[in-house]
């Protein structure tokens, strides 16, 4: 277990924890490289904010699984392979598209990039995590993460994610993934990393 005696408690999302969630996502990807880079600058917090809710509530909720720690000021969201999401990414392509305003071309470049990097069999598929500020630094990223990573080794899946903060890959190098691609986003994007954690 990655967990301590002492870590907080972590526990599946209800809907009640959904605005808090939400509200740490966007919290935390509002200046982050990727999303500046592929998401509108105008009204961007706004983009943010409905591209994470969309993440959580119509993907993870649904088709993955989501853990969150005081009441969603730490958030977890994974892609599972038990379920194809196909029909809800169908379902919101437009929309991701929408938000992504005059960024969607940049969009697409940058999953085709990053696309052959990743997985090819089955594997868990971190899709976003965030910690609110105030609570930074007592674990709470570690304990949201615990749960996922814990179930994909169960399974026999590999779990895998993509950064592009370059701060994020020591985090997750001491939670046992490595860096299986470093790729440079076309159009002067970010750098990001493709990490992977094999069962054990």
């Amino acid at each position: 277990m990655l967990q301590h005696q002492d870590a907080p408690a972590v526990r599946p999302i209800t809907a009640t924890d959904i605005p808090v969630a939400v509200d740490t996502l966007t919290r935390a990807f509002a200046d982050y490289p990727y999303t500046r880079h592929v998401v509108a600058a105008d009204g961007h917090v706004d983009r943010i904010r409905r591209f994470q809710e969309l993440c959580l509530t119509r993907i993870g909720m649904v088709y993955g699984r989501v853990w969150v720690a005081e009441e969603g000021l730490a958030v977890a969201v994974w892609a599972t392979p038990d379920q194809d999401p196909s029909p809800a990414f169908a379902e919101i392509g437009p929309l991701i598209g929408d938000l992504a305003g005059d960024r969607a071309s940049a969009f697409e470049a940058a999953e085709q990039a990053v696309a052959p990097y990743r997985p090819q069999e089955p594997a868990w598929f971190l899709n976003t995590v965030a910690v609110a500020p105030q609570t930074q630094g007592r674990g709470l990223g570690s304990a949201v993460l615990a749960p996922g990573i814990e179930a994909a080794a169960r399974a026999g899946y590999p779990a895998f994610l993509e950064t592009s903060s370059e701060r994020n890959v020591a985090f997750y190098e001491r939670l046992g993934f490595i860096v299986t691609a470093e790729v440079q986003l076309p159009d002067e994007g970010p750098r990001t990393w493709c990490m992977r954690r094999n069962p054990r």
